[in-house]
């Protein structure tokens, strides 16, 4: 008898767990909250659908299993995703270090995984099906899936049901509690790639800046993370790509403090050696330059720049000839080295991923629980989230890959085949 698989859970990973499950023989039934699947694939890279990432490795994601992460990632990189999607038919193209469809359309990658799940016969999509309740038959390998009093039985199940980051596309955050039912704990779920509030009272009169900078966190279980690239200042604090990658650590610093410091550098490509000394040298002297304003003219941008030199104790209007000349340096010091207070982050509405989950150390290596036997997870419910640039897509493609296979399967580990055995169509 060929097995039946239910999989939770109509995102990234469960399309791709449904596909790979089918390909090996199951039966599968993918069940799906929302009207339609993939409804958050949509959004993913800004439209276009940032695949993967040819910079791969362990350090672009954050887990308390980093060794088992490990392994799984070893066993799909970005050169199978390319080879997967072939088979899909979608065209693929680096983009930088990132991976993208040809297209450069996210709907056209939700597109072919949807015309393949239609064309699996093996597969039977139901949506508008928000599983409230799984539990395992006493006695029997198979386990019930619940939605109110309908109930449906599978030898095995999938939990592909996301977080809680954007629960407008369906990640309301009911995979946890699923994955509670069975008996797992969570590793405490935060956001993560999220915009951070800040302390300070200043940061509506730098509104809709944007800079090159470096973010300097320091603490003493984090240790130093640095992180660079383009800063957008909002009414609220900040957001933008280094912001975003600092984020979820720095949730996690929010839970046992009231805030967490951030040191902004304004000119990262300068070196810090004398730096003062060396800009007031350079520059024209006070003398000849009229006010303030003007003297620091063509540093960074002008409204930056007019919040720096009163943060410093000048005023903009006040001739530069007589200003003091402490303060003028201290003025080039907030250029590299600005500190805010964050005090929290937006919430999960506004979150690409949440970090935290289920912890990876109650799985198998085949990414079955150890709590409930003949149950799989795959995708952001698990304890892993990655950084920006096609990161924590690739975790979907690699986590529903390996557990739709691992799940159909009578054998408990993967054996690593050819790509056009592993790629290719089942057979009955």
């Amino acid at each position: 008898m060929k097995k039946t698989i239910g999989i939770v859970g109509g995102g990234a990973a469960g399309m791709m767990a449904a596909i790979l499950a089918a390909r090996n023989g199951a039966y599968v039934t993918l069940l799906e909250g929302n009207d339609r699947v993939g409804k958050k694939l949509l959004s993913t890279g800004n439209g276009r659908c940032n695949l993967s990432n040819r910079n791969m490795g362990l350090e672009m994601y954050h887990t308390n299993s980093p060794r088992r992460l490990e392994g799984w990632l070893n066993q799909f990189t970005t050169e199978d995703i390319t080879e997967l999607f072939r088979s899909l038919g979608v065209l693929t193209k680096p983009i930088g270090d990132g991976l993208y469809p040809v297209s450069g359309q996210a709907s056209s990658v939700l597109d072919a995984l949807r015309f393949e799940l239609e064309r699996e016969q093996r597969i039977l999509v139901r949506t508008d099906f928000r599983v409230d309740r799984i539990s395992c038959a006493d006695g029997k390998k198979q386990i019930q899936l619940w939605k109110g009093g309908e109930k449906l039985v599978f030898d095995r199940v999938i939990l592909a049901c996301g977080g809680r980051a954007a629960p407008k596309t369906g990640s309301d955050g009911s995979g946890y509690r699923l994955a509670e039912m069975l008996g797992h704990s969570l590793v405490p779920i935060v956001p993560a790639l999220v915009q951070l509030r800040c302390r300070e009272d200043w940061f509506k009169s730098v509104t809709g800046v944007r800079a090159e900078a470096e973010l300097l966190l320091e603490d003493h279980k984090t240790g130093r993370i640095q992180e660079r690239g383009e800063l957008q200042l909002v009414d609220y604090g900040i957001s933008g790509i280094p912001v975003f990658q600092l984020s979820g650590r720095i949730n996690y610093i929010l839970r046992e403090k009231k805030e967490a410091a951030l040191k902004i550098d304004f000119l990262p490509g300068y070196a810090k050696e004398d730096f003062p000394e060396k800009m007031i040298r350079e520059r024209m002297p006070v003398e000849n330059c009229g006010t303030v304003e003007e003297y620091f003219t063509g540093v960074l941008h002008k409204k930056l720049m007019t919040l720096l030199i009163k943060l410093a104790g000048l005023r903009p209007s006040e001739p530069a000839a007589g200003a003091d000349l402490q303060r003028i340096r201290k003025v080039y010091a907030l250029c590299r080295e600005l500190t805010v207070h964050v005090t929290g982050s937006n919430s999960f509405e506004h979150a690409q991923v949440c970090a935290g989950g289920v912890p990876l150390d109650e799985l198998t290596e085949c990414l079955e629980s150890k709590k409930a036997p003949g149950v799989y997870f795959a995708g952001e419910i698990l304890d892993v989230d990655g950084r920006c640039g096609g990161y924590n897509l690739h975790w979907a493609w690699c986590s529903g890959y390996l557990a739709g296979v691992f799940a159909a399967q009578e054998s408990a580990c993967l054996h690593r085949r050819t790509q056009n055995q592993r790629f290719s169509h089942g057979e009955d």
